[in-house]
């Protein structure tokens, strides 16, 4: 047996993979239609790396192991300041609208559906959310994995403006002037 051999299980019991949808779609051939399942998965680590993956097959339990792997291929490390994201975030994809709003300590996640999934996997713990438009799982999901990706480092903006680090943070992590 090799040297620092490492199981495939324990490769995969440090991230937190959610099954967010399984839906059946149909393939139209000549002898009438095939049928097959797409899974919508999201994996991350829960401090601040988040993946989706999408995966197709004849089986359900083949489709979400395609899907956790694209999952974790996708996977980027999102920005956040403590517990929660640095500052508001609207995203679209295709019909869906997500908007993503930083909050207190103690406010939990206040969202629903895929954007829950997406954040909780993140590592997220005090956020406001709103789902617009379109209520179709996987777009939610594009949408507010899109969201996580445009906000901005607080280093970088600190350094791009030139100000002091306690004018960018929340107001609820900025230091009182007794």
């Amino acid at each position: 047996m090799r040297k620092n051999f490492r199981d495939r299980k324990d490769d995969r019991d440090e991230f937190d993979e959610r099954v967010i949808d399984i839906s059946r779609v149909a393939k139209v051939v000549k002898g009438g239609r095939r049928f097959a399942f797409r899974v919508t998965v999201v994996v991350g680590d829960n401090k601040g790396s988040v993946g989706l993956g999408v995966g197709k097959a004849r089986g359900v339990p083949d489709a979400i192991r395609k899907a956790g792997e694209k999952a974790r291929k996708n996977m980027r490390q999102i920005s956040l300041v403590g517990s929660t994201i640095p500052h508001q975030v609207n995203s679209k994809h295709g019909g869906a609208l997500v908007m993503l709003k930083p909050a207190s300590p103690g406010t939990g996640v206040i969202a629903g559906g895929a954007v829950r999934a997406v954040l909780q996997a993140a590592g997220v713990h005090n956020i406001l959310t709103k789902s617009l438009g379109s209520a179709n799982v996987l777009n939610v999901a594009r949408a507010t994995i899109k969201g996580l990706q445009d906000l901005k480092w607080i280093e970088e903006e600190i350094a791009k403006r030139g100000k002091d680090r306690g004018q960018l943070m929340p107001f609820w992590e900025r230091e009182r002037d007794g």
